[in-house]
Parts: C-alpha cells; sequence; structure tokens
C-alpha cells in the first residue's frame, strides 16, 4: 500500500510540474485566452493573430496633389506720407522750396491662400488681405501674379481672390480638389500646407482633434475644425487637406502664447468656406439672416432662478424695436429653444442657426415663456455687414 501511495505522489508531482512549465511557455497548448483570467464584466477582445492595421507609410501623394494649389500671398499698403505745416509758408517755401506729399515706403505681409477653381479664384482669410493696396500671388511653379479681392466676410473671416491673367494668355492653374466634411472625423490624418514665417512652402502633418469648434472669441461665426498639424504665422489662408489631398478647411488660427505652434490650430470647414464663397462670387456679398435680438449663456444660476428644467437654449435679454422679433412677438426673458425645428442649444448656436436663414422668409420659432412652450413665426430680416475691428 505504501508503495502504491509513493507512486501516485510521484505521478501527482509530475503532473504538476509539467503543467506549470506548458502554462508558462505554451499556454496556448491549454486554450487559454487572457492570462488575466476570465472577465467579471463584458468585453470585446480582439481575436488571436489578427493582423495589425497599417498606417500609410506615406503621404507623398496627397501632398503631390495638394501643393500645386496652394498659393503664397504677399500684400502691401502704401502710407501716405504727411505735409509738414512748415510747407505752407512762404518765406520757407522762398528758401527751401515747394516740397510735394509722397508715400513711405509701404508695409507689407504675407499669408497663404488656396486655388479653388481653374478660373483663377483663391480662398484666403480676411485678415491676410485687409486693407491691402496692392496682392501679388507666388505660385508653386515660381510665377508671380497680381490679384484682386473679389469680395470679403469679415464676419467668417474669409475673402475671395481671383488671381489677374497676364499677357492675355489664358492662365493653366492647378485647382484643388474639394473634401466632403461628412467624411472628416476626429482621428483622422490630415495635412496642413502653408507658407509659415515666410520661409516657404510647408508641410505638416496631423490629426483631427476635435469639430465644431466655437466661442473662442475668433470671429462672429465659429464652427472650426481643430488639429494638431503644426500651424505658425504664415499659414493664415492655407490648405488643411485629408489624407487623400482633398481641400477640407482654411487655416486661420492656432491657439499659443509665444507665437508659435503649440499643437492647437484652427481651420474654417470647406462647407463654411464654400458657402461663403458662392455667395460673395455671385453678388459680391454675403447674405445672412437677422431678427433683431440679444441673447445670452442659460448658466445653471439663471437656470435655477428662472425655474427652467435644464440650461440648453438661449436667454434673450433683449428685443430691437420695430425688428422681425419684435413684430413677432418675442420678449426678454424667453428662452429659445429651436429655429425651423433645429435646436438651440446657446446663443451661438442661435447665432449660426438664424444667419443660415434667407431673408423674406417666414420661419417657426419655440419659445419657452414661464414654462410654457410657445410657437412664434418669424419673419427673417437681412444682417447688415459688419467690419471686424482689429488691433
Amino acid at each position: 500500500m505504501r508503495r502504491l501511495w509513493l507512486i501516485f505522489a510521484q505521478t501527482v508531482t509530475i503532473g504538476l510540474a509539467v503543467l506549470f512549465v506548458v502554462s508558462t511557455l505554451k499556454p496556448e497548448w491549454l486554450g487559454k485566452r487572457s492570462a488575466s483570467g476570465p472577465s467579471i464584466v463584458a468585453l470585446q477582445e480582439s481575436a488571436s493573430g489578427t493582423p495589425p492595421v497599417l498606417v500609410a507609410p506615406s503621404y507623398r501623394e496627397a501632398a503631390k496633389k495638394a501643393l500645386p494649389s496652394v498659393v503664397h500671398i504677399f500684400t502691401s499698403q502704401k502710407i501716405k506720407a504727411r505735409r509738414h505745416p512748415l510747407l505752407d509758408d512762404p518765406t520757407f517755401r522762398h528758401f527751401f522750396g515747394d516740397g510735394q506729399d509722397g508715400d513711405e515706403p509701404s508695409t507689407s505681409g504675407l499669408g497663404s491662400g488656396v486655388i479653388v477653381s481653374s478660373s483663377g479664384y483663391v480662398l484666403t482669410n480676411f485678415h491676410v488681405v485687409e486693407a491691402a493696396d496692392q496682392i501679388e500671388i507666388a505660385l508653386s511653379d515660381g510665377r508671380n501674379l497680381n490679384a484682386r479681392v473679389v469680395g470679403s466676410d469679415p464676419e467668417s473671416d474669409l475673402a475671395v481672390l481671383q488671381i489677374t491673367e497676364g499677357h492675355g494668355k489664358a492662365l493653366v492653374l492647378p485647382a484643388i480638389t474639394l473634401g466632403q466634411m461628412d467624411d472628416v472625423l476626429v482621428g483622422d490624418v490630415t495635412l496642413a500646407i502653408g507658407n509659415p514665417f515666410g520661409v516657404g512652402q510647408t508641410v505638416t502633418m496631423g490629426i483631427i482633434s476635435a469639430l465644431g469648434r466655437s466661442h473662442l472669441g475668433i470671429n462672429t461665426f465659429e464652427n472650426f475644425i481643430q488639429t494638431d498639424a503644426a500651424i505658425n504665422p504664415g499659414n493664415s489662408g492655407g490648405a488643411l487637406v485629408d489624407s487623400r489631398g482633398n481641400l477640407i478647411g482654411i487655416n486661420t488660427a492656432i491657439y499659443s502664447r509665444s507665437g508659435g505652434s503649440l499643437g492647437i490650430g484652427f481651420a474654417i470647414p470647406i462647407s463654411i468656406a464654400r458657402n461663403v464663397m458662392e455667395q460673395i462670387i455671385e453678388s459680391g456679398t454675403v447674405t445672412r439672416g437677422w431678427i433683431g435680438v440679444e441673447a445670452q449663456e442659460i448658466t445653471v444660476d439663471l437656470a435655477e432662478s428662472f425655474g427652467l428644467p435644464d440650461t440648453s437654449g438661449a436667454l434673450i435679454a433683449g428685443v430691437l424695436r420695430g425688428s422681425p422679433a419684435d413684430a413677432a412677438g418675442i420678449k426678454p426673458g424667453d428662452v429659445l429653444l429651436a429655429v425651423a425645428g433645429r435646436a438651440v442649444k446657446d446663443p451661438q448656436v442661435m447665432l449660426d442657426l438664424i444667419a443660415g436663414q434667407k431673408p423674406g422668409e417666414t420661419v417657426s420659432f419655440q419659445l419657452r415663456r414661464q414654462n410654457q412652450l410657445l410657437e412664434a413665426t418669424v419673419k427673417i430680416g437681412k444682417r447688415a455687414p459688419q467690419r471686424r475691428e482689429r488691433e
């Protein structure tokens, strides 16, 4: 009996030793799924042996496609010299001659732009060409051509230029391919192309960090693409393209305390830029809706004091007398909840929704007044063009 027990003990010991070695070196032989043991919650695990997703080894094709369409913009502004009062003195003029007014050396600026049409139309930022007396476009092939401002929209910081044909010959211009914003998602690879610090055409790479950025205080109408592709001074007006080289945005601003890139850049989506561009080309200006109200954000404290269920909507703080809102019966203290069936999240969304309505149309507005839901019909007015104040 003792011999049998000894044999049993040795067999168990050897079996445990073999099990330990196999589980350590070849766990798949035992059909183990995870070294951490069974999960206490339902999790999605990748299948064993699944090949990794391969990242494009190079974006040379995207850059090659987009680079010829991105131009450098050089602007100049002449400063009129002031006539000295002594020049009006006859005695002074007798001895020193009659001085003539002249122009001081012009101030120059630089930025970037994107050729969006073979007709010579170029999209850029308004602040790149603001107050410019002369505009020169430098193409990627080395040609320098003059351009004129077709129209601008300070509230979205966009401008449309047109390259002037030279020597009576039709120019062959490389127009960029426009992308679709519906295909743009956070995490997509993106390339920023421009002329940072005037060093020459430069391509930087990053990803889409966020979409729909607003409340930044950059423009009146804000709906930015945020990217970590390096954008620096001189990139303004340049192209933000996807991994296929299609234009998805116009680079506009950076968040920086030093003036250099900190990985937070903003671009105007091509859907907005295209709409503004087409209106400018068609009529020379951008038409937006207006109803004549002032609105403020609903904070938690305001919601509690007004007895509101949440902070959604825009609190009407003022109504201009004789405005479309006044004619429709909208009053201060009302909360605007929806415009034409689209929810109003905050005053910025309200401004965008109203601006998107066509002047002269009648639109339904949903309001909350003293915890009662109301419907108001408003005839949209035309928003007056406004110039942006710049320091």
